[in-house]
């Protein structure tokens, strides 16, 4: 099929990714302030141009078909990479305008992206920074797609090595944190004295989960059965702050908050390397290089106040 001769418009691409997202026609066209009979016909034009069911109604909604599921992939791509355009043709004509969108790895820059977010639009004002909290397995499609500019947090493995960009810029450890005044902060030297208490976990698709339970591993203990799972750095502070469970999180959490104490139990097998990780043959907007100098110098800001803890291994 033939989807250059004209007749594919953009209305199509923005209508099935909104039903995609939304699950239905009805809320698509809600979301893309259309009526349901204009939605409804602009979905049966692109089905009798494909030849294909794109959709098909189910118990709870509308699900892409295989068909629909590949071409919402492209469509969302194309959609990515026209907001680009348009973003880029904006900062090169008035300088100090456009969007940065950034995908973050949960608690993984608590400190670091404010302070970057902050430094940029002192500089910056006019440039609207969009920022997506996630884990790797859902943010690394979303920047091969387009639909993110650049990753911050901890790097992940280098799946797609010849795609993506990786910038390492600090090391961080990470330590054993309860609230002040817990009993093991007086008692606690090893894993195994930890056992007894309810702990907080990372899901199990974060990277700082398989350390953790490889470093349980090698110590003869099994995790914590008494756990809550949560990578919400919210929920995770208000739990430690109002029950005795410890949590697994890096040293800059921790830093500066007076409510919170790290337990004297080392896990020198487990830290992460801080960085950025951007598609290596796309070039960024002046927005998005704007952003990454502000990464960039509070990243040397944070290596200095962590000392030689974070100081990167040489390539």
């Amino acid at each position: 099929m033939d989807l250059l001769d004209g007749r594919l418009k953009f209305r199509h691409l923005t209508l099935i990714t909104a039903i995609a997202e939304h699950g239905g026609v009805s809320r698509a066209a809600e979301a893309l302030h259309l009526t349901q009979p204009a939605a409804t016909r602009t979905l049966r034009e692109l089905e009798t141009m494909v030849g294909v069911p794109l959709f098909e109604r189910g118990p709870h909604g509308m699900s892409a078909t295989l068909y629909g599921t590949a071409l919402v992939a492209h469509a969302r791509a194309i959609l990515a990479e026209v907001r680009r355009a348009g973003d880029h043709l904006a900062s090169l004509r008035e300088g100090q305008t456009g969007t940065v969108t950034v995908g973050t790895l949960l608690a993984g820059t608590s400190v670091l992206l404010p302070r970057a977010v902050s430094a940029l639009k002192r500089e910056r004002p006019g440039i609207t920074v969009i920022v997506r909290e996630a884990t790797h397995d859902v943010l690394h499609p979303q920047l091969l797609a387009g639909e993110i500019d650049v990753v911050v947090g901890r790097l992940g493995p280098a799946a797609d090595a010849g795609r993506i960009r990786r910038t390492a810029l600090y090391r961080e450890p990470i330590r054993l944190v309860v609230r002040r005044g817990h009993p093991l902060l007086d008692s606690a030297r090893e894993l195994a004295d930890t056992i007894a208490h309810p702990w907080i976990l990372p899901l199990e698709q974060t990277a700082l989960r398989s350390e953790l339970a490889q470093l349980f591993l090698r110590n003869g203990l099994a995790l914590p059965a008494d756990r809550v799972e949560c990578t919400s750095i919210l929920t995770v502070r208000a739990l430690l702050l109002g029950t005795d469970m410890i949590a697994a999180l890096p040293e800059l959490v921790v830093t500066g908050d007076d409510r919170l104490a790290v337990l004297p139990v080392p896990l020198e097998s487990v830290r992460r390397t801080v960085g950025t990780t951007l598609l290596a043959d796309r070039p960024p907007t002046p927005a998005v290089g704007a952003f990454l100098a502000c990464i960039g110098e509070e990243a040397a800001a944070l290596r200095a106040a962590l000392g030689e803890e974070a100081a990167l291994d040489p390539d």
